[in-house]
């Protein structure tokens, strides 16, 4: 704790952002004085039990439980505290949302994770992990949001895209790294102003940290230059859409073996590793719900689109769910892990992570197999190959993947109660309010949110 007080000192740093992500998928944030910091990273700082029963329209849900009585506490990680580059004499910290006694209220995002991460641990299995994100940079022209690099819309992963971006680029990749978040690569992607970047895998809490951390570095930087970064998975409608998508390995207890890797298996896939992979397609039509979560997200999921229209799986295949991404020559047991496709920036990281590892973890506990790698585009298999490889398409639409998700069991029981009738409530509410509304409505509010 002295150590986080002296480097906000040090920093010349004025407030600290005591920030959380809501079930929506938004970063929300108290600011702290400096001079109150010693006492707020022990006591935390109060929170109404009805933030979290707020939906993305700002709307207060009605949920027992979570009414605007009593207080809960956002109790800060001092590992996450970072100073904020972008924003003068700021700073912040990642926070778990808990009751006087300390322990989960029920409805905390972030205690959910590691609760997983330890019925994992328990299995013997430590999940690394890494989002991968892309965006769109934009200004706003009265009531439009125009994408940066219109009417020129540079040709993707180019030099020309490259050149166009590149001041920006530099000092968004400056500020991460000053932040510790390690980048392994960046490009510009096929719309108008969209970019990516990666970064570098870490066990499965500081990977959903890292994003929410990634997005308020993106977001914040741009804007420091007047420019908007928007993490919506289909932001303009007739452009391509944005994914995050997740990278994950699986590892033993001691972090020196990777589980995913077996010489002796076919292509070197192993047995649990399959497994796995056939507990995140089983559980998929439900698990979208938390990957790709918003009302714009589903659409992105389209057909021959690069972002996964179905529960396939398969070798560098890129329309499937789930791709075993070929290791690198001489890193194979450092580099084999799969990407997991079905997923959008507007996320809360860490139940979409969590849920995933439950759908997975599903998947090992029965011995599950994932039947037939596609290797084809998913769209163009007859119905005998997609029977092989098991492939189902999955929801159309954000009514439909709700539906899948209280129909799943192991999903529901996944989460606690309280957690568990939050999600359903608060998803329906949008739900209800954006099919009821129209394209405008629609892209106004999820533009900028995340």
């Amino acid at each position: 704790m002295e150590t986080v007080v002296a480097q906000a000192r040090d920093a010349g740093v004025t407030l600290i952002r005591f920030e959380y992500c809501d079930t929506s998928g938004v970063a929300r944030a108290k600011s702290v004085h400096v001079s109150r910091l010693a006492d707020k990273l022990v006591e935390g700082v109060g929170l109404t039990r009805a933030q979290m029963a707020i939906n993305l329209l700002e709307q207060v849900v009605h949920i027992p439980g979570m009414e605007p009585v009593g207080e809960i506490r956002l109790v800060p990680d001092p590992e996450t505290f970072r100073v904020l580059p972008w924003a003068p004499a700021s700073a912040s910290v990642l926070c778990d949302q808990l009751d006087h006694d300390r322990r989960d209220w029920g409805a905390c995002p972030r205690s959910f994770l590691k609760s997983v991460i330890a019925e994992a641990a328990d299995a013997g299995i430590h999940v690394e992990a890494s989002f991968e994100d892309e965006y769109y940079l934009a200004r706003r022209e009265g009531q439009r949001w125009v994408p940066v690099d219109v009417p020129t819309h540079a040709p993707v992963i180019s030099a020309i895209g490259h050149d166009l971006g590149a001041d920006l680029m530099i000092e968004t990749i400056v500020a991460l790294e000053a932040q510790g978040l390690e980048v392994e690569s960046a490009i510009n992607e096929y719309g108008p102003g969209q970019q990516e970047i990666a970064i570098r895998h870490a066990p499965a809490l500081a990977a959903a940290d890292r994003q929410m951390q990634f997005r308020d570095t993106v977001r914040g930087v741009a804007l420091s230059r007047g420019i908007y970064a928007s993490f919506a998975g289909k932001p303009w409608p007739e452009e391509i859409g944005s994914g995050a998508h997740i990278h994950f390995s699986l590892w033993d207890a001691d972090r020196q073996r990777n589980l995913l890797l077996d010489p002796t298996a076919e292509r070197g896939f192993s047995r649990l590793g399959r497994q796995f992979v056939a507990g995140v397609a089983e559980h998929l039509p439900a698990l979208v719900a938390f990957t790709t979560p918003n009302y714009n997200s589903f659409r992105r999921l389209q057909p021959s689109a690069w972002a996964s229209a179905t529960t396939a799986w398969g070798f560098d295949n890129k329309e499937a769910a789930l791709r075993v991404c070929s290791p690198y020559l001489r890193r194979e047991e450092q580099s084999l892990n799969v990407e997991f496709k079905a997923s959008d920036p507007s996320a809360n990281p860490y139940l979409a992570l969590g849920m995933l590892i439950i759908a997975g973890l599903d998947g090992v506990a029965k011995g599950l197999d994932p039947g037939e790698p596609s290797e084809h585009d998913p769209a163009r298999l007859d119905d005998d190959a997609r029977r092989r490889g098991k492939v189902r398409p999955l929801p159309s639409s954000m009514k439909e993947a709700l539906d899948a998700l209280e129909a799943d069991p192991v999903l529901i029981n996944g989460m606690n109660d309280l957690l568990a009738r939050c999600y359903l409530a608060i998803r329906r509410s949008e739900e209800s309010a954006f099919s009821g509304a129209d394209e405008d409505f629609e892209l106004h509010h999820h533009f900028y949110r995340f």
